[in-house]
């Protein structure tokens, strides 16, 4: 496909994962991407502009795009994709884990997306599209800060889509369930029997398996693409059945 061709897009938290392999699929189908992110190791993609940025700064936020419309020439697709984990109930997180996540999670989307306002009125194909979770609508143990901010980009999404349709600008999130990535694989690494913890993540899914990053990559290029150009205000389910469907 090469729906995207012309097209100019930026990745959030691009350098793994979900965020990874969404840059990667946007270039394949004919994107100049960049990806914006506070540790570019990994594998150098020479075809991928990478630019160090922590989405917690806002003047980095600003400098950080700015770069990337000066460099590209603009910005048509935003994907607010970085965001960190939290484990635990209500009583297991200090306030400044709170705030620490909430700046990530929800603020940091705000920032970037603030910043890229001005560039994407300008494109006649704008879309953003938020990383949200299966936990801003589905209860799942030890994830209170977790999901909190998630339901709040979920809610942030909506207000969004409302805010900017009519200058043009789509905006839709994917809530992937529990998917294959880095950050589950610390979790499992932590566990005391990390076997039988990655059983149980498999076993809350109806599919009986984790969701792939490549998986939730074609849905955010779904959103984002201008074949989409009917769709906003769209929360898509990437997550195995987990929200929709039971088995017994």
């Amino acid at each position: 496909m090469t729906d995207f061709t012309g097209l100019t897009a930026i990745v959030t938290g691009g350098a793994s994962g979900i965020g990874a392999a969404t840059a990667q699929l946007l270039q394949s189908r004919g994107a100049t991407v960049a990806i914006l992110d506070r540790a570019l190791g990994g594998p150098d993609k020479p075809e991928l502009l990478a630019v160090h940025c922590d989405i917690t700064e806002p003047a980095a936020v600003t400098q950080a795009v700015d770069a990337v419309a000066e460099k590209l020439g603009g910005i048509d697709v935003l994907i607010n994709n970085a965001g960190i984990g939290a484990v635990g109930d209500i009583a297991a997180n200090d306030d400044d884990e709170w705030h620490r996540v909430l700046d990530v999670n929800v603020v940091g989307i705000a920032r970037v997306s603030r910043a890229a306002l001005p560039y994407l009125r300008r494109s006649e194909h704008a879309s953003i599209v938020n990383t949200c979770s299966v936990v801003a609508s589905v209860g799942v143990p030890q994830r209170a800060l977790y999901s909190a901010s998630k339901g709040a980009v979920a809610a942030l999404t909506l207000a969004m889509a409302v805010d900017h349709v009519r200058e043009g600008i789509r905006v839709n999130a994917v809530t992937p369930g529990t998917a294959d990535t880095p950050w589950v694989g610390r979790l499992l690494d932590q566990a005391p029997d990390a076997a039988a913890a990655a059983a149980a993540l498999r076993a809350r899914q109806p599919m009986g398996r984790l969701v792939s990053a490549a998986e939730v990559a074609h849905a955010i290029a779904y959103l984002a693409s201008p074949l989409s150009a009917s769709t906003t205000g769209t929360i898509l389910a990437v997550d195995g059945g987990m929200a929709g469907i039971r088995l017994s």
